[in-house]
C-alpha cells in the first residue's frame, strides 16, 4: 500500500509515475512550479477551514497535478514528497524571468521585507528561515546594505528588499543543525507548521536539517524510520550526544547535549529546552507514551562535539 501522504493518487486522478501501481480514472504528468508566497499551507482538503498538514516556503518546487476552479491546487512538494492542497495564488513559474533559480536563502529565524532599501519604512511582509531567494541589485542606506528580491511578487507595483546580512548562498550549508534549531527557541507551537512563525515537532527537525543541507521526510513517524542509525536503549539510555533524535509515537525532539532535550511541543506551546528525564516522565503519562527510538546522524553528532 502506497502512502497517500507521499504519493499523489485519488480515485479520479493520479501521478503518471504511479501508473500500474494504483487505480485511477486519469493519470497526469505534473506541471512544475514554485512558491511565490512567503509561506503557503498544505492541507488534506481544499478548504481554508481544514487542518494544516504542512507548509511550504518561498521558492520551494511544487509538482501541480490539478488547478481547481475554487482557488486550490492539488500538489506534491518536491523537497519531501508531501501531497495535499495549496492555494493556487501561491504558485508561480518554475523559472523566474529575470533571475532563473534561487541562489540564496534566509539564514535567520525571520526577516522583514521592505518596499525600498530603508528599514524606517513599513515592512510589506516577512520571510522565514529557509525561504529561497533570487536576488537583484545591492544598495546601501545609512550604513545598512540591502538586496532586492526578484521572486516575491507580493504587492503590485512595489519592490521587495531584504537586509543583506540576513541571507546567505543556498550552497553554504550550516555546519550544525542543532544550532539552527536552537535559534528557533520560543517560536510558537503550530500543528503542521514549518516556518519560524510556528512549528510542530517534526517541522522543527526538518527545517533545522534543511539548513544543514540534510533533506528528510516531514512526519515524525517517517523520520523515525529513515534518519541516521538507531541506538539501543533496551538496557537504559545510552551516552547521548548533541544532535541525537529522540522519538515517541508521533513526537520527536533533538538533544542539545547529553541531558537537555529541544523540541516543539504542546506542553510549552513553543520550541523549548528541558531536561530529557523530566520530559520523558511527563510524556509517558500522556498520549505519546514511552520513548520508541533514538537515532543518530553519526558525522554531524561527532563534529558538533569537537
Amino acid at each position: 500500500m502506497l502512502n497517500p501522504s507521499l504519493n499523489a493518487f485519488r480515485p479520479d486522478l493520479a501521478d503518471a509515475r504511479l501508473q500500474g501501481q494504483v487505480k485511477a480514472e486519469h493519470f497526469v504528468k505534473p506541471t512544475i512550479m514554485r512558491l511565490i508566497a512567503p509561506i503557503a499551507p498544505l492541507k488534506s482538503k481544499p478548504d481554508p477551514k481544514s487542518g494544516l498538514d504542512s507548509q511550504a516556503l518561498l521558492a520551494e518546487v511544487v509538482r501541480v497535478f490539478e488547478q481547481r476552479n475554487d482557488g486550490w491546487a492539488w500538489v506534491q512538494l518536491a523537497r519531501d514528497g508531501y501531497v495535499g492542497y495549496m492555494p493556487t495564488a501561491s504558485l508561480g513559474p518554475y523559472r523566474h524571468e529575470e533571475g532563473g533559480e534561487p541562489t540564496h536563502c534566509v539564514c535567520v529565524p525571520r526577516s522583514f521585507v521592505y518596499p525600498s532599501p530603508d528599514l524606517k519604512l513599513s515592512a510589506n511582509t516577512f520571510l522565514s528561515l529557509g525561504a529561497g531567494l533570487i536576488l537583484g541589485q545591492e544598495q546601501e542606506t545609512r550604513g545598512t546594505i540591502y538586496r532586492q528580491i526578484l521572486n516575491l511578487p507580493q504587492i503590485p507595483d512595489q519592490q521587495a528588499w531584504i537586509v543583506s546580512q540576513h541571507v546567505r548562498p543556498i550552497a553554504q550549508n550550516s555546519q550544525d543543525f542543532v544550532s539552527e534549531a536552537e535559534s528557533l527557541i520560543g517560536t510558537p507551537y503550530l500543528w503542521g507548521g514549518k516556518s519560524s512563525l510556528g512549528l510542530d515537532c517534526s517541522g522543527l527537525v526538518q527545517l533545522a536539517c534543511q539548513m544543514a543541507g540534510i533533506e528528510i521526510l516531514r512526519d515524525a513517524s517517517m523520520q523515525e524510520k529513515t534518519i541516521g542509525k538507531p541506538l539501543d536503549f533496551q538496557a537504559g539510555l545510552p551516552d547521548l550526544k548533541r544532535g541525537d533524535l529522540i522519538f515517541w509515537k508521533g513526537h520527536v525532539g533533538i538533544m542539545s547535549d547529553s541531558k537537555i532535550l529541544l523540541h516543539a511541543n504542546g506542553y510549552h506551546m513553543a520550541v523549548a529546552q528541558e531536561p530529557l528525564k523530566g520530559a520523558m516522565q511527563r510524556i509517558a503519562n500522556h498520549d505519546y507514551g514511552a520513548m520508541t527510538a533514538i537515532r543518530r546522524l553519526p558525522a554531524l553528532a561527532q563534529e558538533n562535539q569537537e
